[in-house]
């Protein structure tokens, strides 16, 4: 019994890596069939595109060197230099077999083609060297009306010739797609054979063994339940084992889950300790630097103005006093800004709104990024905590815009509208690939930047979301889901 499965086992193997071969290099010859193919229709359709250019370029220089010769003022800035450049590149690269673009494009040319573009390269040489005669300073008015004359006689016969081209190369190009077709039919009725031989050496012996393996099970059933009259008997001891078991396994899971609850809070209220000491650690250091530091520099200053009026023996020594002027004045604003980004004193006073948006004119002032503000900036305030959260999320969003995203523009949006006021922070940077985010029920761990938001966002009871794709910029959006604590 166990010779006759290992040798049908190793029958049907056989078969089937021979027929899954067969239908793979089938597939695989057709994959490389069609990318071969629509690489060349790429090729040929901007060959075709060129092609057609070339008809228009003439035209537009035809004009360009009547209305240079007549002397009439036209509206079109094309350099005819540019332009009779262009059309005569492209002449070549044609003639020669390949378009030098963004890429290599291959000319796949016919001698039906080749004949065609040796008939026009007459023409196009005679109109050529007539229009660059038009171009040339040193050609006298009936130098350059005879060339005008043999342009305009030249260029139907050019056109002509040219449309011909354009429509020879448009129909070798579908004769290699119906070529295409034809092989496709071809590969697809010899996937269909493999298949029909596949059903006719594998399915059906197959089938055969299955039966003698049924008929074989039916035989061995009666003493399989005999077996399972015993293992009735164990699993009824094993159920009641089990009940036991189930019992004990919820009490552990309700005393885990209990754990883990009070592991949460303790975390939460540790992250909200921490975030409230260090908003209160910024406003003293705040308050020390406008109240300490800032009073004693603008002293400084105010001494160092009334020297101004006491002469100075060299103008050298002027020239240094005026330097540690403008010194004092830049630790002063550096000093105040500080300050104002440690705690914004427009935040205590005037709202979320207002800060928000003093925060965008001050980050346009000071980086040259165009940072917009869309939103109110008077209504219904929300609570200290809260607004501090969101200013604090959006200063993040901001900062890590400017720094890492290399951003043009920069938009923050504060909506209040409906119970759910939401914050965004939009820019068209290059964007980046996210990290997963922490699994939900998994202890929060210390971190920074994108991390350090989401915190805020849980300590905020809000919803934070991080829209992100490379080249296609970043949005960052904080809904609030409670307004009436933090």
């Amino acid at each position: 019994m166990a010779q006759l499965e290992q040798q049908v086992a190793r029958r049907l193997t056989r078969f089937y890596i021979l027929a899954l071969t067969v239908l793979a290099v089938l597939a695989l010859s057709g994959l490389l069939f069609i990318r071969q193919t629509l690489s060349d229709h790429d090729d040929d359709s901007r060959v075709v595109n060129v092609a057609g250019r070339q008809r228009m370029l003439s035209q537009r220089l035809t004009k360009l060197a009547l209305l240079q010769t007549t002397e009439i003022p036209t509206p079109d800035t094309a350099s005819f230099t540019a332009l009779l450049n262009t059309w005569s590149q492209s002449q070549r690269q044609l003639r020669d077999g390949t378009l030098r673009m963004e890429k290599d494009y291959l000319v796949r040319k016919s001698r039906r083609i080749d004949q065609m573009l040796a008939q026009i390269e007459p023409v196009f040489q005679s109109m050529y060297q007539n229009l660059v005669r038009i171009n040339t300073a040193s050609t006298t008015p009936e130098e350059k009306k005879a060339a005008l004359q043999a342009v305009l006689q030249a260029e139907p016969l050019f056109l002509e010739q040219m449309n011909a081209i354009v429509f020879q190369f448009d129909q070798e190009s579908f004769e290699r797609v119906r070529a295409l077709e034809q092989i496709e039919w071809v590969l697809a009725i010899a996937t269909l054979l493999t298949l029909l031989i596949e059903g006719l050496l594998i399915f059906r012996p197959v089938v055969k063994h299955i039966k003698d393996v049924i008929r074989k099970l039916t035989e061995s059933d009666e003493a399989l339940r005999q077996t399972n009259a015993q293992l009735n008997m164990a699993n009824y001891d094993l159920e009641n084992a089990n009940r036991q078991l189930v019992i004990t396994q919820r009490e552990l899971l309700w005393a885990t889950e209990e754990k883990y609850r009070l592991q949460m809070a303790e975390e939460k209220i540790r992250s909200a300790g921490l975030l409230e000491g260090q908003e209160e650690e910024r406003r003293r250091f705040a308050r020390e630097l406008h109240d300490g530091i800032g009073q004693m520099l603008t002293g400084l200053k105010l001494h160092a103005e009334k020297l101004k009026a006491v002469p100075f023996p060299e103008p050298k020594h002027r020239e240094r006093f005026e330097e540690l002027c403008n010194l004092i004045y830049d630790v002063i604003q550096t000093t105040r800004q500080t300050s104002h980004n440690l705690m914004p004193s427009v935040l205590n006073d005037f709202g979320l709104g207002a800060a928000l948006q003093f925060l965008a004119e001050q980050t346009t002032r000071s980086s040259g990024i165009p940072v917009t503000y869309e939103g109110e900036t008077e209504g219904k305030r929300l609570t200290p905590a809260q607004e501090i959260g969101l200013y604090r999320i959006a200063q993040e969003a901001l900062n890590n815009a400017m720094k890492h995203a290399e951003a043009r523009q920069i938009i923050i949006r504060w909506q209040r509208v409906g119970p759910r006021p939401t914050l965004t922070v939009e820019d068209d940077g290059k964007g980046f690939v996210q990290k997963a985010a922490p699994k939900k029920g998994s202890l929060p761990q210390p971190t920074h930047g994108l991390e350090n938001m989401r915190t805020r966002a849980r300590l905020l009871n809000s919803e934070l979301t991080i829209a992100s794709k490379r080249k296609k910029g970043t949005k960052v959006t904080v809904c609030l889901t409670d307004t009436r604590n933090a």
